[in-house]
């Protein structure tokens, strides 16, 4: 192919920087995640989704013809990435088909998944049509961590195959680890892991309470001084949060406005039964797409965007707020208040700001502390 001297070559971060910045300013909903089910075949003990692991009785999976009309129409609105996730989506025996469909509409796929379920014909069809990446959850190094966590038997054996699977036909992975009390242990082995496969790896502290308000995912949690700690030993993510918070410095979000993610302004979230939200923690307001079209959908949730808040709700002044995570969602599944601080944030985002030099360096001591 001849080079065109007039065509600029932008790497993908550019590219999709540039796009971002366009598509905020005309609200286009150019992400989202589609959960394929709630069903999964681990039991995690964290896990946020605790749904009783078969769905939610009474109600019914979007059925695939129905799934295929509403990727025609998130395309048509101008989505252009794509979370496939659960639950456990390859529960689904018409993944491949969606995954197909999707594909074939020019979507840009990541796959969020446990690995257990891979299969040579699945990692074939991956490999043949390539999604962006695929994220394994490994949630512990060991077959007994790993297996306290998942609470199945077996599972860890059928995870490390998964990975192999698609290592072996280099096809884009990243390894994850929610990291809480019972895996902290084997973080190093972990990384070191997925190091030995040269395949990226991340962990997540951050541990939510359940959609259905149950707390006890949070007692697994890490303190915020541990995970600070984990900060200051790693150096990528050391360099990270350096250049995350000179980005941040001095920025304040507006506040006329309760919500100041992208969540119903450049992204959205579709559960397994057609209800259309602002994200995978903010489940109200929904909008049911069995009912309607995504276009009516997404303008009804601008209503979310335009929620004020009440003059009790101080976080929008805070200068850490974008350093914080502070969130609805999050919020409501801590405390059932969407304005509520979340302490545990708050005491993280306070500890960070004294490590990594972030604006007035408000004294630790000074931050709320975690309830027991």
């Amino acid at each position: 192919m001849v080079d065109c001297p007039h065509i600029p070559e932008l790497r993908y971060g550019e590219f999709s920087l540039q796009l971002h910045d366009k598509i905020l300013k005309q609200r286009i909903p150019a992400a989202g995640a589609l959960e394929l089910t709630f069903r999964c075949n681990l039991r995690c003990a964290h896990c946020y989704a605790a749904h009783g692991h078969e769905g939610i009785p009474g109600q019914h999976e979007l059925t695939f013809s129905e799934i295929c009309g509403i990727l025609d129409q998130v395309t048509e609105a101008g989505c252009l990435w794509l979370l496939l996730t659960g639950g456990e989506p390859l529960l689904r025996p018409d993944f491949l088909d969606i995954y197909l469909y999707a594909k074939r509409k020019g979507l840009i796929l990541n796959v969020f998944t446990n690995g257990t379920l891979l299969t040579p014909r699945i990692a074939d069809t991956l490999a043949e049509w390539r999604p962006f990446v695929v994220e394994i959850s490994l949630y512990g190094r060991t077959q007994e961590t790993y297996e306290r966590i998942t609470g199945v038997p077996g599972s860890h054996a059928r995870c490390l195959r998964g990975i192999e699977l698609l290592v072996e036909r280099g096809i884009p992975l990243k390894l994850k680890t929610m990291l809480m009390t019972l895996n902290q242990h084997e973080l190093g082995d972990m990384k070191a892991y997925a190091e030995s496969l040269d395949v990226p790896f991340r962990f997540d502290p951050g541990l939510n309470g359940t959609l259905e308000g149950c707390l006890d995912p949070t007692q697994l949690r890490l303190t915020p001084e541990e995970i600070v700690a984990l900060d200051r030993a790693d150096p990528v993510r050391w360099t990270d949060w350096q250049d995350y918070c000179r980005r941040m410095e001095g920025l304040k979000p507006n506040p006329e406005y309760l919500y100041i993610c992208g969540a119903g302004q450049t992204s959205f979230n579709i559960d397994p039964y057609g209800q259309l939200s602002g994200c995978v923690l903010v489940r109200e307001p929904s909008y049911d797409l069995r009912q309607g079209s995504f276009r009516e959908g997404w303008e009804f949730l601008r209503q979310m965007r335009q929620v004020r808040p009440s003059e009790r709700y101080q976080c929008n002044e805070c200068e850490l707020i974008y350093i914080c995570g502070q969130c609805p969602g999050w919020a409501t599944a801590e405390y059932g208040d969407q304005e509520k601080p979340v302490e545990f944030l708050c005491q993280l985002a306070h500890l960070r700001a004294d490590a990594f030099g972030f604006g007035s360096q408000r004294p630790v001591e000074n931050s709320p502390s975690i309830q027991n």
